[in-house]
C-alpha cells in the first residue's frame, strides 16, 4: 500500500484523517460536540468520548509486549509521524474503532458513518507506511473489544439492551 495508488491529494486525506485520530482527539471532539447537542444524552456522549483517547493507554501497553517495529520499505519513507518506533498494534486503529463503536453505542444512526470514518483512518496507516495491515488489524479488534465494554452511564452490564442499541 505505502508503493502504490499514490496521489498527493489522496495523501493529504490520509495525513488529515490521521491528525483526526491521533491519541483519540478528533473522536474525543465529536463525543464533545454530541454533549452540546444532546442535554438527554449528554453524560452518555461525554463517558463515550473517553473511550478513545483511554484506549491508546490500552493500546501502548500491548505494543510494548509485542515490541514490533514500524515497517520499513526501501526508496519509500513513512509519510506521517510516529510517536514511538513500536508497530503492533496500530494506536490509531485502537482508538479509531474503541471512540467509533463507544459513539456508536450512544447514537445508533451515526454508527454506520462513525465505523466507516474508523475504517478509514485505518486503511489511511499502511498506505501512509506507518503499519503493516495486521498491525491495523489487530487495533481495531482491541479499538472494538474497548469501544463494546467501554462504561456508559445509564447501562448495566447484565440488563437487557434497548432495541436501539447495537449488540
Amino acid at each position: 500500500m505505502r508503493t502504490r495508488g499514490h496521489l498527493p491529494v489522496a495523501e493529504r486525506l490520509a495525513q488529515g484523517l490521521g491528525a483526526f485520530g491521533e491519541f483519540g482527539t478528533g473522536w474525543a471532539a465529536l463525543g464533545g460536540l454530541g454533549a452540546a447537542a444532546s442535554r438527554k444524552r449528554q453524560s452518555r456522549f461525554l463517558a463515550a468520548a473517553a473511550a478513545a483517547p483511554a484506549a491508546i493507554a490500552v493500546n501502548y501497553a500491548v505494543k510494548a509486549l509485542a515490541g514490533r517495529e514500524r515497517p520499513v520499505v526501501a526508496g519509500h519513507p513513512p509519510l506521517g509521524p510516529a510517536t514511538s518506533r513500536l508497530s503492533f498494534p496500530s494506536a490509531h486503529a485502537t482508538s479509531s474503532f474503541a471512540g467509533a463503536v463507544a459513539l456508536g453505542r450512544v447514537a445508533p444512526r451515526a454508527r454506520l458513518p462513525l465505523l466507516g470514518l474508523a475504517a478509514l483512518i485505518c486503511a489511511g496507516r499502511p498506505y501512509l507506511g506507518m503499519h503493516y495491515p495486521s498491525d491495523v488489524a489487530a487495533g481495531a479488534a482491541l479499538g472494538w473489544s474497548i469501544g463494546r465494554l467501554w462504561p456508559l452511564p445509564g447501562e448495566c452490564p447484565s440488563a437487557p439492551r434497548s432495541p436501539e442499541e447495537p449488540r
